[in-house]
């Protein structure tokens, strides 16, 4: 089974993406900002990562420049997930590792399109 990583700082985003992904087949691992993050992807890199854009500490940009710096060879697919939809914020986060930009609100039928998308799931 594939493993995706859920980095949020909402536990109530974190909650209903694990249930979505976990009905995908997906393992699920959690983790509340992108310093948590980067620390669960160095002792085991999960298949995908689904990041929030905006959270403290280090937010979804930083993440994927961090991992990418960090695990260069092991870059999992990663699912940039933001309220913006400015072109700019679009063009930085797939400079920074984005496989995948999800809007947010997101429902079962959206992410699982994107997870497609990228390569991790048949439809």
């Amino acid at each position: 089974m594939p493993v995706c990583l859920v980095v949020d700082d909402s536990r109530v985003i974190r909650k209903v993406a694990r249930r979505i992904l976990e009905d995908l087949g997906f393992i699920v691992d959690e983790a509340e900002d992108g310093v948590e993050g980067l620390e669960r992807c160095k002792a085991i890199m999960p298949d995908a990562v689904l990041v929030d854009s905006t959270m403290p500490n280090l937010d979804g940009i930083g993440f994927m420049k961090a991992l990418k710096r960090e695990q260069p060879q092991q870059m999992p697919k990663v699912v940039f997930c933001t309220t913006e939809n400015e072109e700019s914020h679009i063009v930085s986060a797939r400079a920074a590792g984005a496989s995948e930009i999800l809007l947010k609100p997101f429902d079962k039928e959206t992410l699982e399109a994107q997870l497609s998308a990228a390569g991790l799931i048949a439809r």
